[in-house]
């Protein structure tokens, strides 16, 4: 379930309600004597309305100044211009005025009347507080200020409360991972060197998901894509990586130890293990924070583990395809 969007953070908590607004069909002289007259608190965007006063289009306050005094505003209004809602959220207002290239962004009720506009000055700030955010939840901190506080300043065992769970997981994790092994001893008697490859392969699957879980934390929030669009680009992503890797690796592999097969499984694996690291580095801190979970704490432990396992898995049961253990 998705985090409730508090009353601090939506556009109407950040709109201005003081702005250049003007009918369709006033000329940009009868506009500019208004403004002249009761000058507006924020200039950085022309509201052209109705006689209802529901938003028809904005202007650039520069192109206004540079068009003939003559000109209705009806006529030059950008009638596709983006708009939010008053409940949305301060990070959507400013991810669609990064996409749109906007300098503020106008602010609507439920029938379209113009309620003010989210200004240059504000759009900063947000972007500025919620980079701030990320950066907190990447190291470890939730995303509220005094949760945030709580969480560095926080007795020790309250903390250990927080954390400790996480780190319980990926303790039982390590345990299967540990059973994994020990299923394919055998393979392991015969064939040594199929151990070296582990350590190697668990690094990189975990150091790709790393990679994932901070493009995922900085990004999700900003981007317009589905869900589903963004996994299936960061699974190719994983997969090129890891063939960029499994070619490095297969031909270093087989001069090292003369063994074909073992080079091919070996890169091989690398190949499987990048798609499925980048997945769950992605996909993970997505659910955890669908579920109301905050991503810092869960992430790392819970991906670290389950790429573990899976980077295993996919290794022995590789090696015993190709090399015939």
């Amino acid at each position: 379930m998705a985090q409730p969007i508090a009353a601090g953070e939506t556009a109407a908590h950040h709109a201005v309600a003081s702005v250049p607004r003007a009918m369709a069909d006033h000329t940009v002289a009868q506009a500019l004597a208004a403004w002249r007259e009761h000058p507006p608190e924020c200039t950085d965007v022309v509201c052209v309305l109705d006689d209802s006063e529901r938003l028809l289009g904005t202007l650039p306050l520069g192109r206004l100044l540079s068009l003939p005094g003559g000109v209705r505003l009806g006529d030059v209004a950008e009638r596709q211009a983006p708009r939010v809602r008053a409940n949305t959220d301060q990070e959507r207002v400013a991810s669609l005025a990064l996409h749109h290239t906007l300098a503020a962004v106008p602010v609507v009720d439920a029938n379209d009347r113009l309620l003010g506009v989210v200004p240059t000055a504000a759009l900063l700030h947000i972007l500025r507080r919620e980079h701030v955010e990320d950066l907190h939840r990447l190291a470890g901190i939730t995303r509220e200020a005094q949760r945030a506080r709580e969480a560095i300043e926080a007795p020790p065992l309250r903390r250990l409360r927080h954390r400790l769970p996480w780190l319980l997981l990926g303790l039982l994790g390590s345990m299967l991972a540990t059973l994994v092994v020990s299923r394919f001893e055998v393979a392991l008697a015969m064939h040594p060197a199929i151990a070296f490859f582990i350590p190697g392969l668990v690094y990189l699957a975990d150091a790709i998901g790393t990679q994932s879980e901070a493009v995922a934390v900085r990004g999700l929030s900003l981007s317009h894509s589905r869900v589903s669009t963004l996994v299936g680009g960061e699974l190719r992503t994983g997969l090129l990586i890891g063939l960029v890797l499994g070619s490095i690796t297969f031909p270093a592999v087989w001069l090292a130890f003369g063994d074909a097969r073992l080079a091919l499984a070996v890169a091989s694996a690398l190949v499987v293990a990048g798609g499925l690291a980048s997945t769950i580095g992605l996909a993970l801190p997505w659910l955890l924070g669908r579920l109301g979970s905050d991503p810092a704490y869960g992430s790392g432990p819970l991906a670290t583990i389950v790429q573990d396992l899976l980077s295993l898995l996919t290794y022995f049961l590789i090696v015993g395809a190709v090399v015939g253990t």
